[in-house]
């Protein structure tokens, strides 16, 4: 029996037919970009203050520019007002899965993922 795609991706689940990413936020980050994983959530830095929504839209452009989609291909679905959001996507868990794997290293359990000094 095969896996469904995805599901080694702790913040990655199958809702119907959309893709959920929980995503934890951090805004008024000085650049846009995943930043590995938070408990089982994907770490975001935002380049957006969290006010007026301002936030949120910029983790949907980023999002949807990083996996070649339109913007009305994801929605935010929980969250709003909250660091810990869920966004729909609407695109196949592979292409999801393919794109996590391009930016979030994923290590073992129980390992860390950066690696340890070297012993001298």
């Amino acid at each position: 029996m095969t896996e469904p795609a995805g599901a080694h991706w702790p913040c990655l689940s199958l809702h119907g037919d959309a893709v959920w990413l929980a995503v934890s936020v951090q805004p008024n980050a000085k650049r846009t970009a995943a930043d590995g994983l938070h408990d089982g959530a994907l770490r975001v830095r935002l380049a957006a203050p969290p006010v007026d929504g301002k936030a949120n839209q910029r983790l949907i452009d980023w999002l949807a520019g990083e996996l070649g989609l339109p913007k009305r291909a994801i929605a935010l679905v929980r969250g709003e007002t909250a660091r810990r959001k869920s966004l729909a996507i609407a695109a196949p868990p592979e292409q999801v899965a393919a794109w996590l794997a391009t930016r979030v290293p994923l290590t073992p359990a129980g390992t860390s993922p950066t690696p340890s000094p070297p012993a001298r």
